[in-house]
């Protein structure tokens, strides 16, 4: 999934990007994250989970219910799994309190609520390997929900009995430098503390002035954006906020770096998509009358001033997200029909019909809300 990556502009490797001063431009050279290529689709590995860690939105009372008969059913059908919950007031009975960063090894990851519940499974492991997320819905459409809560006994034996796939979805590893080009005093370590899984955007918040930011690609100027903000997404984000701002719809087996400009001046700034060998360095213009927000899966995190910056790129470290189409019955060959066999149908075809309507005309419309009454 991610390639090896090499600076571009040098021939020996930098611990951060560095300006290359002339009369026009700046033009920067960032360092490359080295990984190993990660397949987008694989089964999940034995032994079968020891450990499980329950992620939820705010506990109301189906969700009680819910994570209540989940835990009876875990702890009756498989008694040696340890289930740990984060250190809430709301911890359910029955559940261990994890911390994130904690040697506990969380083998499986269990989500109940909608995609900003994963979003927030995915923010618990910035610092690493995120373990397989088996996501159920409670009431809530998403293109993340493969599973309604209704179905958590037959996805977790299949889990594990090692029948699932999972789609490894990537995510982008963010590092915030300011003016000098030293890093940011709330990274730590090697500087990438920000994993995100959707999409980090740039933004005017509340000034009524335009952002104007220099983009960089691979050490490359791109282009000087004057606008209300710009979006770099993965293909998973590709269907949230970017698609709001007109940004391309990507499939999430494909590994790219989406950029996407909000409400720019120039009518000819079009959406672009990059391989995701690719690193992108938004710079605030030394001319912005305005600094940047900086949004990260929906959370505010940052305020950019000008001469700031911040550098994205494929993080080694996807989220693998168990299959709905993975889970089958045993028998589901036998039965007759059409398209796809049944484990091998794209949940993500399915979810752009059902979820975007894709394509439908008036028409269609109109004859599917007279189908429903």
């Amino acid at each position: 999934m991610f390639s090896s990556w090499f600076s571009t502009g040098c021939r020996r490797s930098l611990p951060r990007f560095i300006p290359k001063c002339s009369s026009t431009q700046k033009q920067f050279v960032t360092r490359k994250i080295s990984s190993a290529q990660v397949p987008l689709r694989t089964n999940l590995i034995h032994p079968p989970p020891k450990s499980i860690l329950i992620v939820n939105k705010l506990r109301t009372q189906p969700v009680i219910l819910a994570i209540d008969a989940f835990l009876e059913h875990v702890q009756a059908t498989y008694p040696g799994v340890r289930v740990f919950h984060e250190d809430r007031p709301d911890i359910p009975h029955g559940a261990e309190v994890w911390h994130p960063g904690k040697p506990e090894k969380i083998d499986l990851v269990v989500t109940l609520g909608g995609d900003g519940t994963i979003l927030h499974a995915s923010s618990l492991f910035s610092a690493g390997a995120v373990p397989p997320v088996l996501s159920f819905s409670m009431g809530t459409l998403g293109f993340l929900l493969p599973f309604h809560i209704d179905d958590f006994a037959k996805a977790l034996e299949s889990v594990f009995q090692g029948k699932a796939t999972v789609l490894n979805r990537m995510r982008l590893a963010c590092t915030f430098y300011d003016s000098t080009l030293a890093k940011k005093r709330d990274q730590a370590g090697d500087g990438i503390d920000w994993q995100v899984m959707n999409e980090i955007a740039l933004h005017r918040g509340s000034s009524p002035h335009l952002n104007t930011i220099d983009i960089f690609v691979d050490g490359q100027h791109l282009t000087e954006a004057v606008s209300d903000g710009l979006i770099v997404s993965t293909p998973t984000g590709s269907t949230a906020y970017s698609l709001s701002a007109g940004g391309p719809i990507v499939h999430p087996s494909l590994s790219a770096l989406v950029l996407t400009p909000i409400c720019p001046r120039s009518l000819s700034f079009r959406p672009l998509v990059f391989p995701s060998s690719s690193s992108i360095t938004l710079r605030i213009g030394d001319r912005s009358r305005a600094p940047a927000g900086v949004s990260m899966d929906g959370r505010t995190s940052h305020v950019l001033q000008p001469g700031e910056s911040v550098n994205v790129q494929a993080s080694p470290f996807p989220v693998p997200c168990i299959n709905r189409s993975s889970i089958t019955d045993d028998h589901a060959d036998e039965i007759p029909h059409e398209g796809a066999g049944p484990g091998k149908e794209d949940d993500w075809v399915r979810d752009i019909n059902n979820l975007l309507q894709y394509n439908a005309t008036f028409r269609s419309k109109a004859l599917l809300r007279h189908s429903r009454t």
